[in-house]
């Protein structure tokens, strides 16, 4: 396992760096950027049908930057620049535990003080070199893929924090133990929960900015399953715990072609510290799991990846928005559902019958994809015959 960026770097080409970068961060930022790029060409090519219409906006043009704007620039930069200090000054511990870094009070107030003074100024220096004497108001065509990059930030931003508030109620015990440690850990994050709450983030953002939900819902259906494989290989890389439960079954002759670890696997060196110690390992991670369990990352990875192949190939020959959607709620949940059958969970008592808190969700979602597919199928016809 690679903790950090840094080990796998320094593992291939025996070198001995100390990068901040930890590996499941990396791979859920690329999970975002890969995420971004098809949204971006899915939205642009919905607008080119006709499916999606851009929005006219009006913007005053020429306006010098207010005393607002500046303070603004001003605390924000100051901010970043005191811990952008930090970082070079102390770079270390930054990069021995970036998070604890990020969110203690360590830092440079003057390189903070001078960031903000500089960037301030450049603020008010352009808006000057552009003001007009009097501003005037012009209309402004927005096209779908120029909110590739805000609909991915509110995806972000409540994404994460729903995944956190469905961890704690999905582990309460661990967050009242240290709920410090809870709030500004990045492990720990609930897949669905994030799931959940940035969906209805996403679709109010779209439906401010005249994007239908249904057209927007199905833009982005790809999007979603790819970058939550892409995520599912930094909890692989990392060992974040996201494994599955022991495997001690002899490897089927029919896989007898493919790596032992890809059947069961201690995850040598995981970011948790969990299991035995490793024998004349040195280094911080020194530890593996007693007993080889499923590596059920992986098999998401390529269970994510063969959907998302699915959905791009059948995107354009679906004609009733909103049921790509669908689908991919119905792909979704039956991942996931059939995953949680040899994957480590916490178990709730559920109307009598033991189930995680995943396996729950995986099942409203099948339940919703299939009746939203119907529903938007029938909703359809009636529109087309009224309108015959």
């Amino acid at each position: 396992m690679y903790p950090k960026i840094s080990d796998l770097i320094n593992d291939w080409f025996g070198t001995n760096i100390n990068l901040p970068i930890q590996s499941y961060g990396f791979f859920v930022a690329m999970a975002f950027l890969c995420g971004a790029y098809f949204l971006y060409h899915e939205l642009k090519r919905r607008e080119h049908k006709g499916l999606i219409i851009p929005k006219q906006k009006k913007v005053m043009v020429g306006e010098p930057a207010s005393l607002t704007e500046l303070a603004l620039s001003f605390v924000i930069s100051l901010l970043v620049g005191f811990k952008i200090g930090g970082f070079i000054l102390e770079y270390s511990a930054f990069a021995s535990n970036p998070q604890a870094f990020v969110f203690s009070g360590r830092g440079s107030w003057w390189l903070g003080l001078l960031l903000a003074a500089g960037y301030t100024y450049y603020i008010y220096y352009s808006k000057d070199k552009k003001k007009l004497s009097p501003p005037k108001e012009e209309v402004r065509t927005i096209h779908a893929q120029e909110h590739t990059w805000p609909i991915v930030f509110v995806a972000v931003v409540f994404g994460i924090l729903g995944a956190k508030v469905f961890h704690w109620f999905e582990n309460w015990d661990d967050f009242v133990a240290d709920p410090m440690e809870a709030l500004v850990s990045f492990s720990g994050l609930t897949f669905y929960g994030g799931l959940i709450t940035a969906t209805f983030a996403v679709a109010f953002y779209g439906e401010k900015n005249n994007i239908r939900w249904r057209q927007l819902a199905d833009a982005i259906a790809p999007s979603l399953i790819l970058s939550y494989g892409i995520g599912r290989i930094g909890c692989q890389v990392s060992g974040d715990g996201d494994w599955g439960i022991v495997n001690m079954l002899d490897k089927p002759s029919w896989i007898s072609f493919l790596p032992d670890w890809l059947w069961a696997y201690d995850y040598p060196h995981n970011i948790l510290k969990r299991g035995i110690p490793i024998p004349d390992c040195t280094g911080e991670y020194c530890y593996k799991l007693a007993e080889p369990v499923f590596p059920t990352p992986i098999y998401e990875t390529t269970m994510a990846l063969l959907i998302f192949v699915f959905l791009w190939c059948i995107r354009k020959r679906i004609k009733t928005a909103g049921v790509l959607f669908a689908i991919y709620l119905i792909a979704n949940g039956s991942e996931r559902f059939l995953i949680e059958k040899i994957r480590v969970n916490n178990v709730f008592d559920f109307l009598g019958l033991q189930v995680t808190q995943a396996e729950i969700i995986s099942s409203i979602l099948i339940l919703t994809g299939i009746g939203l597919w119907i529903i938007l199928k029938k909703y359809d016809q009636i529109k087309g015959r009224n309108e015959s």
